[in-house]
């Protein structure tokens, strides 16, 4: 694999037979496509773990599935992948192992990376997380007046935030019928006050997610909730309504909460990968751990299916290469996220922090400049109210932007119309996109050019199963990205950049470093912002 990195990838033999066969591609009708055969669903259509990918309104034939797979075994995705599952230090940036496949392990497996076992360890943290949840979902976790929780907040930023937020929301008809859940990630004294104002101190229970403990949104928020809690109760009250998911023991006891309520996690678990670790102990406290297990199996059962189908027919491989397919040959610089189900309204955001982060680099493993454009703008909200907002530019403007449209069959209620009219909507969209309408007696502004590509992912019941399972498929399609541009998936050096700057600036508009030494725009900026803070 590795003499592959000498060269630029678009020289390569391989990419020089797919950007050849898109010239021919780029000219297909996917309407003509399924006239010509019409079994082509049936072809283009996979099952793995539960889910149902049809890719099939996608411009592609056999031979582009054979050239695509070609490319990625040059690229060496399976011995990449290899070397993920089996706890080689991928992440070569930061010399750190990728193993959050480990934490959806069952318990009777075993795993030992540099002569250390893991699942032991896994489970062994999973057991105190699964105590402490069902103290709290039963009640005889109380606040300081012996009341039971009512209110959890989940305090954290990036991966963090976003995961329990998107989780919880998604899986909220398991959810504990007692409990409330809320989110702070912004340092926006906005969001802070108007979170606090729906909370009882003494029913509430903070959890403040950072590794570090010093990471400094999550930290002024936590600060923040804390002066809020000691208005109404005393230090000693704090044990009782803050624990930690962090590692910097010393820091957390400073803030006032038990070493014994900290719930550590691996710098193996990356911060978007995270859900599956201590990071999903809200989403844990509400759905309870029996299926909280059953959402680490289904991303275990994704893991299998990724581990041992061969290319051609491998769900998160396929997901890549369709991504691939159309960034480099026809030149999108966006994908849609259109899941038909409220409750994963969160998923598109989530999919940005996943697929933006791990994959907007403009170097290789080797710190080779890209030869290639690398990830797309990931975008999108739940339908069907997105039909009436932006599915205007998708039918109608001049971008081509792929749709992943996602939809779970069967509704968690008995409102079977509205869930028969969301179905038809999904279809009928996918289907719009792709034929379009091309009657010459219309006048030019109900022209629709169609050849609009979509890929339609499906599921019986958005359950706890289901959710493991479709957040490990795009993880994994992620990866198998990240492979094929030759690039660490699993960095994030360019978030670090204007957070250091911010804390410089931070001090000027604290008044204790003298503002000038930025451009004129920014230096204006400031003197702007210290007069209106004084």
């Amino acid at each position: 694999m590795r003499d592959t990195h000498q060269h630029p990838l678009n020289q390569l033999p391989q990419f020089g037979a797919l950007s050849r066969h898109a010239q021919q591609a780029r000219g297909w009708q996917l309407a003509e496509l399924f006239r010509e055969d019409p079994s082509r669903a049936a072809r283009f259509t996979l099952e793995a773990a539960g889910l149902c990918l049809d890719y099939s309104k996608n411009h592609l034939n056999e031979e582009t599935i054979r050239l695509l797979t070609t490319f990625a075994q040059a690229r060496g995705v399976e011995s990449l992948r290899d070397a993920m599952f089996r706890g080689d230090r991928i992440n070569l940036s930061e010399q750190r192992a990728v193993l959050h496949t480990a934490l959806r392990l069952p318990p009777e497996a075993r795993l030992s990376v540099e002569g250390e076992e893991l699942v032991g360890g896994i489970q062994q943290e999973l057991g105190r997380m699964a105590l402490f949840a069902e103290r709290v979902r039963q009640g005889d976790w109380k606040g300081y007046t012996g009341r039971e929780i009512m209110d959890v907040v989940n305090i954290g930023i990036g991966g963090s935030d976003l995961g329990p937020m998107m989780t919880v929301a998604a899986l909220r008809a398991y959810a504990h019928p007692r409990l409330r859940f809320h989110f702070l990630s912004n340092v926006d004294g906005h969001a802070t006050t108007a979170t606090l104002a729906e909370l009882d101190p003494a029913t509430t229970l903070f959890i403040v997610a950072s590794k570090s403990f010093t990471t400094q949104e999550t930290m002024l928020n936590a600060h923040a909730a804390r002066r809020w809690f000691l208005q109404h109760a005393k230090e000693t009250d704090l044990a009782a309504h803050f624990v930690a998911v962090s590692t910097n023991t010393s820091a957390v006891t400073a803030f006032g909460i038990a070493a014994d309520n900290m719930f550590p996690f691996r710098d193996w678990v990356g911060g978007r990968f995270s859900i599956w670790s201590s990071i999903g102990l809200s989403l844990l406290i509400a759905i309870g751990i029996d299926h909280f297990r059953e959402f680490l199996s289904g991303g275990h059962a994704m893991d299998e299916h990724f581990q041992h189908a061969p290319l051609h027919a491998n769900m998160p491989v396929m997901l890549a290469l369709l991504g691939f397919w159309y960034r480099e040959f026809f030149e999108t610089s966006s994908q849609l996220i259109a899941p038909y189900h409220e409750d994963l309204r969160h998923f598109p955001a989530y999919l940005q922090q996943l697929e933006m982060e791990s994959n907007g680099k403009r170097v290789t493993r080797d710190g080779k400049p890209m030869s290639m454009k690398t990830a797309p703008v990931i975008w999108g909200s739940a339908g069907t109210n997105n039909q009436h907002a932006y599915f205007q530019m998708l039918h109608q403007g001049t971008d081509l932007i792929p749709v992943d449209f996602i939809a779970a069959l069967k509704p968690q209620h008995d409102l079977i119309d509205q869930q028969r009219a969301l179905m038809a909507n999904c279809f009928a969209q996918a289907e719009a996109l792709m034929n379009g309408v091309q009657d010459p007696s219309l006048p030019p502004h109900r022209i629709f050019p169609g050849n609009r590509p979509s890929t339609m992912l499906l599921m019986d019941q958005l359950s706890p199963a289901s959710l493991g399972t479709l957040i490990a498929l795009y993880e994994h399609k992620t990866f198998v990205l990240g492979a094929l541009w030759d690039i660490n998936s699993f960095d994030q050096w360019g978030v670090e950049l204007g957070k250091t700057m911010a804390l410089r600036i931070l001090a000027e508009l604290e008044g204790s470093e003298s503002a000038g030494q930025h451009d004129s725009s920014t230096n204006a900026l400031i003197t702007r912002a210290r007069s209106a803070l004084k």
